[in-house]
This record gives C-alpha cells, sequence and structure tokens, in this order.
C-alpha cells in the first residue's frame, strides 16, 4: 500500500526532526571554533566558563547523536557509535583550530570533551538501566 503525501511528508519531518540536530550542533561547533582569538586574557572565570561550555557541548552532542541513531540501530550500539562519532568529532575540531587565527587546538579540550561526552553516555546507559529494571 502506498503512503499518501501527507503520511511521507510526516515520516520526512519525524526524520529532519531526528537527525537535524546533531549536524546542526556540529556546524555552530565548527563556526565557533572557526573565529579568531583576540588574545585578550579575561581572566579565570572566563576560562573555566569556557572549558564548561566545551563539557557541555560534547555532552549535548552525543544525547543528540544518541538519538538519532537509536532510530536504526539497537540501543548499545547506538550509544557506541555515538561515543564514537562525538570523540572523533573533538579531536577533528581541535585540528581544525589550529588553522585558525590566534586559536590552538589542545590534547586538553580534546579530554574535556570527551569527558562530556562519556558523563552523557553514562547518564544514557544509567537511565536504560533503571527504566529496564522492574519495581
Amino acid at each position: 500500500m502506498a503512503l499518501s503525501s501527507l503520511q511521507r511528508m510526516d515520516k520526512v519531518t519525524r526524520a529532519v526532526a531526528v537527525w537535524l540536530p546533531p549536524f546542526a550542533l556540529m556546524a555552530l561547533i565548527f563556526a565557533l571554533s572557526s573565529m579568531p582569538s583576540d588574545d585578550v586574557d579575561r581572566g579565570l572565570a572566563y576560562y573555566l566558563l569556557r572549558k564548561v561550555a566545551h563539557f557541555t557541548e560534547y555532552a549535548l552532542l552525543l544525547a543528540l547523536w544518541w538519538r538519532a541513531l537509536r532510530t536504526r540501530l539497537a540501543v548499545r550500539t547506538a550509544l557506541a557509535l555515538s561515543l564514537a562519532i562525538t570523540i572523533g568529532y573533538a579531536a577533528s575540531d581541535e585540528i581544525h583550530q589550529r588553522s585558525v587565527e590566534g586559536r590552538v587546538g589542545t590534547p586538553v579540550d580534546v579530554a574535556i570533551d570527551t569527558a562530556g561526552a562519556l558523563s552523557a553516555a553514562a547518564l544514557i546507559a544509567r537511565s536504560r538501566r533503571l527504566t529496564a529494571t522492574p519495581t
């Protein structure tokens, strides 16, 4: 039986709603990391805020990839692949930053990004175990 155009559109809308967010966040991260640095020292609070932002954006990126991938893959496989994509993107972003004026790519930032991704993965895994446990 053929799908009506409304049903097809609904499938397309759902697919966009699931797959667009991780790509949009990756584009935002790329755009932000493409901005040249002005080399102004804004102090410790600003530095720490930027590191918290790194942690948070990669935790969110993992969650968005997991949300998308679990529509096509088993939950554990989706989580593992989400982690690989997120850590790979963190590393590639730091490499990219080396070509931006005034920016440096550091293994420390990849570690912070990875910690954010791992934290999100742990929360997802824990949540899945809690909801699967009979009460």
